[in-house]
């Protein structure tokens, strides 16, 4: 009886990813698109933070404490606070709940890269006439950039892993065939679907970002 079920409910099979392969591409591409948006709106309010934090020194111990806080919210009770700011449970709410979980890792890597900077360089860039805005794009993000880039592919990982709770709004990406799989009997192949499209997502994040970084910073590369 149990090779009997194995044998109809198998951990994956071809044929389902075959012919649900529409199904799985409008997943993925949701999923795509809620990470993306994340992480590129939580950079947008990370960075301000930081460099708040870096220039009023005060600061940093609250920006970093709130970003903290935020990120110990449960799912649900985030989106129930959201609810009301986003109307009903959509992809806003999603998307706006996951902005707010990349802040506690940007905002404290992109401030641990820009305190790294030394106050010398910094000084003598001053000393040469560089303006505030020249000194952060030509001294500033130039040192910053490794731990800008460890924070982002950090936060694009996690990211990956947590649009899946948007199930709950009916918008989780492949989050949607791992439930769906729980909800048709336990099926095998629905569930590995999802879960290995996630891990093979975020491998696939993940080397693109750490090419990226390599790119953007040549000096960082040994010399052989």
């Amino acid at each position: 009886m149990l090779a009997a079920d194995e044998a109809s409910n198998p951990w994956f099979d071809a044929s389902y990813v075959t012919g649900n392969w529409d199904t799985i591409v409008v997943h993925l591409r949701q999923h795509v698109t809620l990470t993306v948006g994340a992480v590129l709106l939580g950079v947008l309010l990370a960075l301000p933070l930081a460099l708040l934090a870096r220039r009023v020194r005060p600061l940093a111990g609250p920006v970093l404490g709130l970003s903290s806080v935020v990120y110990t919210i449960p799912s649900l009770a985030m989106f129930a606070f959201l609810a009301p700011f986003t109307g009903p449970l959509s992809a806003t709410t999603v998307l706006v709940g996951l902005t707010l979980y990349t802040l506690v890792i940007l905002v404290r890597n992109f401030l641990a890269g820009l305190q790294g900077v030394p106050d010398d360089v910094r000084e003598a860039a001053r000393g040469m006439g560089y303006g505030s805005a020249r000194l952060f794009w030509q001294v500033d993000l130039p040192l910053a950039l490794p731990a800008f880039m460890a924070g982002l592919r950090i936060a694009t990982v996690s990211t990956v892993a947590l649009v899946t709770v948007g199930v709950i709004t009916g918008n989780g990406g492949l989050g949607q065939l791992i439930v769906g799989g729980f909800n048709a009997n336990f099926y095998r192949a629905e569930i590995v679907t999802g879960a290995v499209g996630c891990v093979l997502l975020a491998l696939v994040a993940d080397v693109l970002l750490a090419g990226l970084e390599r790119l953007l910073t040549p000096w960082t590369r040994a010399v052989a």
